[in-house]
């Protein structure tokens, strides 16, 4: 296998919940050795999101299905940064690293000692990566947010609706994951420095900014024309018919977006060209736009006979961009996808007092590399490296690394686990949901065809 782009490139990994780790799970996939750091007393709340139906027998900070992805391939140790031995660990840790990556709130690192001024003594060439909700500077440095405040407050969530009704919310906090990319982008460019320079940088992300950026064209819409753009569904803003159009079956929809006049003439080749077609009222791109609604009642009236892959294919045969909207389960088995090596399948090994985990899907990476092929590895269970690390990376003694576990410094079982929700003692609401919980697990496998 050909050297990854980020191959001997080491990340500790400071990161929580969506930025942060989606970040530095971007730079696994492009080889670099990530270490991520969490105290047994204050996990990441990545752990705790879309549990598998193994959350009943314990242990549930190890099958959040967000951490199985977020985390895959790092290397786990636990400290706690809050104790002086640990933050001693941690700045031996930072001596042989790259890159400090973390997302916390302004204040957190400053107040245990570990800002940028700091770390640079410890090592001048160190790379910080901050991910802020506002960066670290401002009058607003100190503000909290994430994804969705920011997705209403750079005027997405103004944009994301129906014309004839208010702003949706949306399933994913874009904010995170978009900010996730540029702070990716801005550590590859700082190593890239370093590498000519032999300095170390402080790389500070605010979300705010790369939400702005994201929602760029209606910023400066209003900025240079002061026109506040509006919602208007999965339309365009200039051509028609764009839409998502109903299929055969429950919920099964197709996506359809014709940009030109021979896309319109084939999209009515494809429909059997009804008499409706040849009609003044679509003999244009303007007409068309002017006509939208009836445009889409009566292009509906022929997906509605179609499955909706069946609507793509013929469209995009015939040279209409189009798509089916595919649920998760058809996602998962979509030819295209799997063909393409879109889902891996990873094996987790046995856990004292819980079901094994066996295997999981995992989808990865959203690229390919044809010079470095992307390895895919599962998650490590939590302080998994602690030995590796402490001993053969960092040199501790064996009796160093008991006190720091007797001591509660480092170990594998944090303070969670002897609490009535890690031991299965759910009340009967959370029951329930455990119950809608399985099933869709017990789904799952079925799709896969996993048996484990």
């Amino acid at each position: 296998m050909s050297k990854m782009p980020l191959a001997g490139v080491r990340i500790i990994d400071l990161g929580t919940a969506a930025i942060g780790p989606t970040s530095t799970r971007l730079m696994v996939m492009m080889g670099a050795e990530v270490i991520k750091v969490e105290s047994l007393t204050r996990l990441d709340t990545v752990r705790f999101g879309s549990h598998a139906d193994d959350i009943v027998e314990g242990r549930l900070w190890e099958t959040g299905g967000r951490h199985i992805w977020s985390d895959g391939g790092k290397l786990s140790i636990t400290l706690d940064l809050e104790n002086p031995k640990g933050k001693e660990v941690f700045k031996r840790l930072v001596k042989v690293s790259d890159v400090v990556a973390e997302n916390y709130s302004a204040r957190v690192l400053k107040n245990l000692g570990l800002d940028y001024e700091v770390l640079a003594e410890i090592n001048p060439q160190i790379i910080m990566l901050s991910m802020r909700a506002y960066g670290s500077s401002g009058p607003r440095m100190h503000d909290m947010g994430y994804g969705w405040t920011l997705w209403a407050e750079t005027g997405l969530a103004h944009l994301t609706g129906y014309a004839d009704g208010p702003p949706k919310a949306t399933i994913t906090p874009y904010h995170d994951y978009s900010g996730a990319m540029w702070a990716t982008f801005a550590a590859v460019v700082a190593l890239d420095y370093r590498r000519r320079s032999g300095k170390g940088q402080w790389v500070d992300v605010s979300m705010y900014e790369c939400g702005v950026a994201q929602n760029a064209a209606a910023v400066m819409d209003y900025i240079m024309n002061q026109r506040v753009q509006p919602r208007m569904g999965n339309r365009h803003p200039s051509i028609a018919p764009q839409g998502l159009y109903p299929c055969q079956g429950e919920d099964k929809w197709v996506a359809i977006s014709v940009t030109s006049d021979d896309e319109w003439r084939a999209l009515c080749g494809v429909m059997g060209n009804p008499p409706w077609t040849k009609e003044e009222r679509f003999a244009d791109g303007l007409s068309r736009y002017q006509n939208h609604d009836e445009l889409d009642e009566l292009i509906g009236e022929w997906t509605i006979t179609v499955d909706h892959y069946e609507a793509m294919h013929l469209l995009q045969k015939a040279g209409v961009p189009a798509g089916a909207a595919l649920n998760c389960k058809e996602l998962l088995l979509d030819p295209h996808f799997n063909e393409r090596g879109k889902f891996h399948r990873v094996t987790f090994p046995k856990l004292d007092g819980m079901e094994h985990l066996g295997t999981r899907i995992v989808p990865e990476p959203p690229f390919k590399l044809s010079k470095a092929p992307a390895q895919v590895r599962r998650t490590r269970l939590l302080g998994e490296d602690n030995d590796y690390i402490l001993h053969e990376l960092l040199g501790m003694p064996a009796e160093e690394v008991e006190q720091l576990i007797a001591e509660g410094v480092t170990g594998t079982e944090p303070a969670i686990a002897r609490t009535p929700l890690a031991s299965g003692k759910f009340n009967p609401p959370a029951r329930k949901l455990l119950g809608h919980i399985h099933e869709w697990d017990e789904n799952y496998k079925e799709i896969l065809g996993i048996d484990e």
